[in-house]
Protein backbone atom coordinates (compact mmCIF):
# COMPACT_ATOMS: atom_id res chain seq x y z
CA UNK A 1 0.00 0.00 0.00
CA UNK A 2 1.52 3.68 -0.81
CA UNK A 3 1.66 6.07 2.18
CA UNK A 4 0.31 9.45 1.03
CA UNK A 5 3.71 10.96 0.89
CA UNK A 6 4.39 8.01 -1.62
CA UNK A 7 1.09 8.94 -3.25
CA UNK A 8 1.91 12.43 -4.23
CA UNK A 9 5.45 11.37 -5.57
CA UNK A 10 3.80 9.14 -8.05
CA UNK A 11 1.00 11.18 -9.61
CA UNK A 12 2.70 13.78 -11.42
CA UNK A 13 0.16 16.56 -10.57
CA UNK A 14 1.55 19.25 -11.57
CA UNK A 15 1.62 17.64 -15.28
CA UNK A 16 -2.08 18.62 -15.54
CA UNK A 17 -1.56 22.10 -14.35
CA UNK A 18 -4.25 22.15 -11.48
CA UNK A 19 -4.08 24.67 -9.12
CA UNK A 20 -6.85 22.68 -6.81
CA UNK A 21 -9.85 20.38 -6.96
CA UNK A 22 -13.74 21.96 -6.79
CA UNK A 23 -16.72 19.88 -7.28
CA UNK A 24 -16.51 16.07 -8.12
CA UNK A 25 -18.33 14.04 -9.86
CA UNK A 26 -19.90 10.11 -9.86
CA UNK A 27 -19.51 7.91 -12.81
CA UNK A 28 -20.12 4.19 -13.45
CA UNK A 29 -16.48 3.76 -12.90
CA UNK A 30 -14.97 6.95 -12.08
CA UNK A 31 -14.99 10.10 -10.46
CA UNK A 32 -14.50 13.64 -11.42
CA UNK A 33 -12.74 16.13 -9.91
CA UNK A 34 -12.87 19.59 -11.27
CA UNK A 35 -12.22 23.36 -10.64
CA UNK A 36 -13.10 25.98 -13.18
CA UNK A 37 -12.55 24.31 -16.62
CA UNK A 38 -10.24 21.99 -15.69
CA UNK A 39 -11.05 17.85 -15.25
CA UNK A 40 -9.22 14.68 -14.60
CA UNK A 41 -10.89 11.52 -13.61
CA UNK A 42 -10.21 8.83 -10.77
CA UNK A 43 -10.91 5.32 -12.19
CA UNK A 44 -11.37 3.29 -9.02
CA UNK A 45 -12.26 -0.38 -7.76
CA UNK A 46 -15.40 -1.11 -9.51
CA UNK A 47 -17.49 -3.16 -11.86
CA UNK A 48 -17.90 -1.58 -15.58
CA UNK A 49 -20.12 -4.31 -16.69
CA UNK A 50 -23.39 -5.78 -14.62
CA UNK A 51 -24.00 -2.55 -12.52
CA UNK A 52 -25.99 -4.28 -10.76
CA UNK A 53 -24.04 -6.99 -8.82
CA UNK A 54 -21.57 -3.73 -7.91
CA UNK A 55 -18.84 -5.37 -5.37
CA UNK A 56 -20.09 -9.06 -6.01
CA UNK A 57 -16.88 -10.37 -7.25
CA UNK A 58 -13.63 -9.78 -5.51
CA UNK A 59 -10.88 -7.98 -7.21
CA UNK A 60 -12.56 -7.89 -10.66
CA UNK A 61 -12.80 -3.80 -10.54
CA UNK A 62 -8.69 -4.56 -9.94
CA UNK A 63 -8.62 -6.48 -12.37
CA UNK A 64 -9.99 -4.60 -15.03
CA UNK A 65 -8.11 -1.36 -13.62
CA UNK A 66 -4.44 -2.93 -13.58
CA UNK A 67 -5.12 -4.72 -17.06
CA UNK A 68 -6.26 -2.10 -18.84
CA UNK A 69 -3.41 -0.11 -17.61
CA UNK A 70 -1.05 -3.02 -19.28
CA UNK A 71 -2.52 -2.63 -22.19
CA UNK A 72 -2.33 1.08 -22.53
CA UNK A 73 1.18 0.49 -22.17
CA UNK A 74 1.47 -1.98 -24.79
CA UNK A 75 0.20 0.04 -27.13
CA UNK A 76 1.47 3.68 -26.28
CA UNK A 77 3.59 3.22 -29.65
CA UNK A 78 0.20 2.98 -31.81
CA UNK A 79 -2.07 5.56 -30.39
CA UNK A 80 -1.66 8.06 -27.09
CA UNK A 81 -3.62 7.42 -24.31
CA UNK A 82 -5.05 9.48 -21.19
CA UNK A 83 -3.07 7.32 -18.31
CA UNK A 84 -1.55 10.04 -15.90
CA UNK A 85 -0.59 7.64 -13.57
CA UNK A 86 -1.32 4.58 -11.48
CA UNK A 87 -0.48 4.28 -8.27
CA UNK A 88 -2.51 1.68 -6.55
CA UNK A 89 -3.85 -1.36 -7.82
CA UNK A 90 -7.37 0.19 -7.50
CA UNK A 91 -6.73 3.50 -8.87
CA UNK A 92 -6.17 5.36 -12.25
CA UNK A 93 -5.54 8.70 -12.36
CA UNK A 94 -6.37 10.20 -16.02
CA UNK A 95 -6.78 12.99 -18.21
CA UNK A 96 -10.12 13.45 -19.45
CA UNK A 97 -10.78 13.75 -22.79
CA UNK A 98 -13.78 14.65 -25.20
CA UNK A 99 -14.77 11.62 -26.00
CA UNK A 100 -15.89 10.96 -29.91
CA UNK A 101 -19.48 10.30 -30.36
CA UNK A 102 -18.57 7.27 -32.32
CA UNK A 103 -17.57 3.54 -30.30
CA UNK A 104 -15.36 1.11 -32.41
CA UNK A 105 -16.50 -1.97 -32.15
CA UNK A 106 -13.82 -4.41 -34.19
CA UNK A 107 -14.34 -8.12 -34.86
CA UNK A 108 -12.17 -10.85 -35.89
CA UNK A 109 -14.73 -13.44 -35.28
CA UNK A 110 -18.22 -13.88 -37.01
CA UNK A 111 -20.14 -14.11 -33.50
CA UNK A 112 -22.63 -13.05 -31.21
CA UNK A 113 -26.33 -13.19 -30.30
CA UNK A 114 -27.75 -9.10 -29.88
CA UNK A 115 -29.44 -8.00 -32.70
CA UNK A 116 -26.72 -6.06 -33.68
CA UNK A 117 -23.92 -8.42 -33.62
CA UNK A 118 -22.49 -9.41 -36.91
CA UNK A 119 -23.75 -13.22 -36.71
CA UNK A 120 -27.52 -12.21 -35.87
CA UNK A 121 -27.35 -10.10 -39.39
CA UNK A 122 -25.71 -12.91 -41.36
CA UNK A 123 -27.78 -15.40 -40.13
CA UNK A 124 -30.28 -13.25 -41.22
CA UNK A 125 -29.31 -12.55 -44.85
CA UNK A 126 -27.38 -9.85 -44.48
CA UNK A 127 -24.13 -9.96 -47.06
CA UNK A 128 -23.22 -6.33 -46.13
CA UNK A 129 -23.98 -5.10 -42.78
CA UNK A 130 -22.26 -2.21 -41.33
CA UNK A 131 -21.72 -1.23 -45.02
CA UNK A 132 -18.82 -3.99 -45.24
CA UNK A 133 -19.01 -6.48 -47.44
CA UNK A 134 -18.95 -10.44 -46.16
CA UNK A 135 -18.00 -13.93 -48.47
CA UNK A 136 -21.41 -16.28 -48.31
CA UNK A 137 -20.37 -19.60 -46.61
CA UNK A 138 -19.37 -17.99 -43.15
CA UNK A 139 -20.60 -20.48 -40.57
CA UNK A 140 -20.86 -19.08 -36.75
CA UNK A 141 -17.63 -18.04 -34.62
CA UNK A 142 -15.53 -18.83 -38.11
CA UNK A 143 -12.65 -16.91 -38.36
CA UNK A 144 -13.46 -13.48 -40.59
CA UNK A 145 -10.95 -12.85 -43.52
CA UNK A 146 -9.57 -9.89 -41.95
CA UNK A 147 -11.14 -8.03 -39.13
CA UNK A 148 -13.22 -5.45 -39.57
CA UNK A 149 -14.89 -1.97 -37.85
CA UNK A 150 -18.76 -2.10 -37.08
CA UNK A 151 -19.13 1.59 -35.77
CA UNK A 152 -22.18 2.49 -33.36
CA UNK A 153 -22.93 5.59 -31.58
CA UNK A 154 -21.76 5.97 -27.94
CA UNK A 155 -23.60 3.69 -25.84
CA UNK A 156 -26.19 5.56 -23.30
CA UNK A 157 -27.86 3.59 -20.55
CA UNK A 158 -25.69 0.82 -21.30
CA UNK A 159 -27.43 0.01 -24.76
CA UNK A 160 -25.51 0.49 -27.85
CA UNK A 161 -28.85 1.40 -30.00
CA UNK A 162 -27.68 2.72 -33.90
CA UNK A 163 -25.32 0.94 -36.27
CA UNK A 164 -23.04 3.39 -38.37
CA UNK A 165 -21.16 2.84 -41.75
CA UNK A 166 -18.31 4.69 -42.50
CA UNK A 167 -20.20 6.96 -44.50
CA UNK A 168 -22.64 7.87 -42.01
CA UNK A 169 -20.32 8.53 -39.77
CA UNK A 170 -18.55 11.05 -42.31
CA UNK A 171 -21.64 12.52 -44.36
CA UNK A 172 -23.33 12.96 -40.62
CA UNK A 173 -20.36 15.01 -38.97
CA UNK A 174 -19.86 12.98 -35.96
CA UNK A 175 -16.32 12.18 -37.10
CA UNK A 176 -14.47 14.28 -39.94
CA UNK A 177 -13.07 12.32 -42.66
CA UNK A 178 -9.09 12.55 -42.10
CA UNK A 179 -9.55 11.92 -38.11
CA UNK A 180 -11.88 9.02 -38.61
CA UNK A 181 -9.38 7.36 -41.38
CA UNK A 182 -7.11 7.68 -38.39
CA UNK A 183 -9.28 6.24 -35.40
CA UNK A 184 -9.60 3.06 -38.16
CA UNK A 185 -5.74 3.07 -38.53
CA UNK A 186 -5.14 3.19 -34.76
CA UNK A 187 -8.24 0.80 -33.79
CA UNK A 188 -6.71 -2.01 -36.26
CA UNK A 189 -3.18 -1.47 -35.45
CA UNK A 190 -4.10 -2.31 -31.83
CA UNK A 191 -6.42 -4.88 -32.15
CA UNK A 192 -4.07 -6.93 -34.41
CA UNK A 193 -1.33 -6.19 -30.91
CA UNK A 194 -3.77 -7.60 -28.96
CA UNK A 195 -4.34 -10.81 -31.00
CA UNK A 196 -0.50 -11.05 -31.54
CA UNK A 197 -0.20 -10.91 -27.27
CA UNK A 198 -3.45 -13.36 -26.74
CA UNK A 199 -2.61 -15.88 -28.94
CA UNK A 200 0.78 -16.13 -26.85
CA UNK A 201 -1.14 -16.51 -23.90
CA UNK A 202 -3.21 -19.40 -25.44
CA UNK A 203 -6.29 -17.26 -25.68
CA UNK A 204 -8.16 -15.48 -29.16
CA UNK A 205 -8.85 -11.97 -29.01
CA UNK A 206 -12.55 -12.38 -30.75
CA UNK A 207 -14.02 -8.42 -30.72
CA UNK A 208 -13.73 -5.75 -28.54
CA UNK A 209 -14.63 -2.46 -28.03
CA UNK A 210 -12.45 0.90 -27.66
CA UNK A 211 -13.62 4.37 -27.42
CA UNK A 212 -11.09 7.58 -28.56
CA UNK A 213 -11.10 11.17 -27.42
CA UNK A 214 -9.33 14.31 -27.81
CA UNK A 215 -6.91 15.68 -25.84
CA UNK A 216 -5.53 18.87 -26.85
CA UNK A 217 -7.12 18.30 -29.98
CA UNK A 218 -4.70 15.30 -30.20
CA UNK A 219 -6.20 11.44 -30.81
CA UNK A 220 -6.34 9.24 -27.76
CA UNK A 221 -7.75 6.19 -26.72
CA UNK A 222 -9.29 6.40 -23.43
CA UNK A 223 -11.80 4.10 -21.18
CA UNK A 224 -10.21 0.72 -20.80
CA UNK A 225 -9.13 -1.57 -23.23
CA UNK A 226 -8.82 -5.35 -23.53
CA UNK A 227 -10.07 -6.33 -20.68
CA UNK A 228 -12.82 -9.76 -19.97
CA UNK A 229 -15.76 -7.15 -19.86
CA UNK A 230 -14.43 -4.77 -22.95
CA UNK A 231 -13.34 -7.35 -25.16
CA UNK A 232 -15.03 -11.11 -25.80
CA UNK A 233 -11.68 -13.81 -25.67
CA UNK A 234 -12.09 -17.72 -26.32
CA UNK A 235 -9.37 -20.03 -24.93
CA UNK A 236 -7.56 -21.18 -28.31
CA UNK A 237 -7.34 -25.08 -27.07
CA UNK A 238 -11.51 -24.85 -27.44
CA UNK A 239 -11.79 -23.31 -30.24
CA UNK A 240 -12.65 -25.57 -33.46
CA UNK A 241 -15.09 -26.66 -36.34
CA UNK A 242 -18.60 -27.21 -34.93
CA UNK A 243 -18.05 -26.82 -31.30
CA UNK A 244 -18.96 -23.87 -28.71
CA UNK A 245 -15.19 -21.95 -27.50
CA UNK A 246 -14.87 -21.61 -24.07
CA UNK A 247 -15.53 -17.84 -23.00
CA UNK A 248 -12.59 -16.30 -21.04
CA UNK A 249 -14.78 -12.76 -20.47
CA UNK A 250 -17.87 -11.94 -19.32
CA UNK A 251 -19.85 -13.47 -21.23
CA UNK A 252 -19.12 -16.38 -18.68
CA UNK A 253 -21.12 -14.49 -16.09
CA UNK A 254 -23.74 -13.12 -18.53
CA UNK A 255 -24.84 -16.25 -19.35
CA UNK A 256 -25.12 -17.78 -15.77
CA UNK A 257 -27.58 -14.72 -15.36
CA UNK A 258 -29.39 -16.03 -18.60
CA UNK A 259 -29.78 -19.70 -17.52
CA UNK A 260 -31.59 -18.00 -14.21
CA UNK A 261 -33.78 -16.16 -15.93
CA UNK A 262 -32.07 -12.72 -15.06
CA UNK A 263 -32.16 -10.48 -18.00
CA UNK A 264 -31.33 -7.00 -16.37
CA UNK A 265 -34.27 -6.12 -14.70
CA UNK A 266 -34.86 -6.13 -10.82
CA UNK A 267 -32.79 -8.29 -7.83
CA UNK A 268 -30.19 -10.30 -9.41
CA UNK A 269 -30.20 -13.74 -8.44
CA UNK A 270 -27.38 -14.22 -5.88
CA UNK A 271 -24.37 -15.82 -6.89
CA UNK A 272 -23.22 -18.80 -5.05
CA UNK A 273 -19.58 -19.13 -3.70
CA UNK A 274 -18.12 -21.88 -5.97
CA UNK A 275 -19.78 -20.30 -9.17
CA UNK A 276 -18.40 -16.71 -7.57
CA UNK A 277 -15.06 -18.47 -7.45
CA UNK A 278 -14.87 -19.72 -10.77
CA UNK A 279 -15.49 -16.15 -12.16
CA UNK A 280 -12.63 -14.69 -9.99
CA UNK A 281 -10.73 -17.27 -11.07
CA UNK A 282 -11.17 -16.35 -14.80
CA UNK A 283 -10.36 -12.56 -14.60
CA UNK A 284 -7.39 -13.21 -12.51
CA UNK A 285 -6.26 -15.64 -14.76
CA UNK A 286 -6.66 -13.47 -18.29
CA UNK A 287 -4.21 -11.29 -16.42
CA UNK A 288 -1.73 -13.19 -15.83
CA UNK A 289 -1.92 -14.93 -18.88
CA UNK A 290 -1.96 -12.03 -20.53
CA UNK A 291 0.83 -10.09 -18.69
CA UNK A 292 3.28 -12.62 -17.61
CA UNK A 293 2.67 -11.09 -14.57
CA UNK A 294 1.48 -12.44 -10.61
CA UNK A 295 -2.06 -10.82 -9.80
CA UNK A 296 -1.50 -9.01 -6.76
CA UNK A 297 -4.60 -7.42 -4.76
CA UNK A 298 -4.53 -4.35 -3.50
CA UNK A 299 -5.77 -2.45 -0.46
CA UNK A 300 -9.56 -1.86 -1.80
CA UNK A 301 -10.32 1.11 0.84
CA UNK A 302 -7.44 3.02 -0.59
CA UNK A 303 -9.13 4.23 -3.73
CA UNK A 304 -11.33 6.25 -1.13
CA UNK A 305 -8.21 7.61 0.36
CA UNK A 306 -6.99 8.63 -2.83
CA UNK A 307 -9.84 11.08 -3.75
CA UNK A 308 -9.47 12.63 -0.08
CA UNK A 309 -5.98 13.45 0.29
CA UNK A 310 -5.94 14.79 -3.50
CA UNK A 311 -8.85 17.03 -2.42
CA UNK A 312 -6.69 18.21 0.72
CA UNK A 313 -3.74 18.20 -0.98
CA UNK A 314 -4.55 20.93 -3.34
CA UNK A 315 -7.01 22.94 -1.41
CA UNK A 316 -3.40 23.65 0.46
Amino acid sequence: MLSYEQLLKAVPLESVDLPGWGEKQNGKVRDIYQRGDTRILITTDRISAFDRILGAIPFKGQVLNQLSAWWFEQTRDIVSNHVIAVPDPNVTVAREAHSLPVEVIVRGYITGVTSTSLWTLYEAGERKPYGIALPDGLKKNDRLPKPIITPTTKATGGAHDERLTRDEIITQGLVEESMWEEVEAAALAIFARGQEIAHKAGLILVDTKYEFGLIDGKLAIIDEIHTPDSSRYWTLDSYAPEREPENFDKEFLRLWFVQQGYRGDGTPPKMPADFTAQVVTRYISAYERLTGQLFIPGDQPFAERIARNLVTYNRG
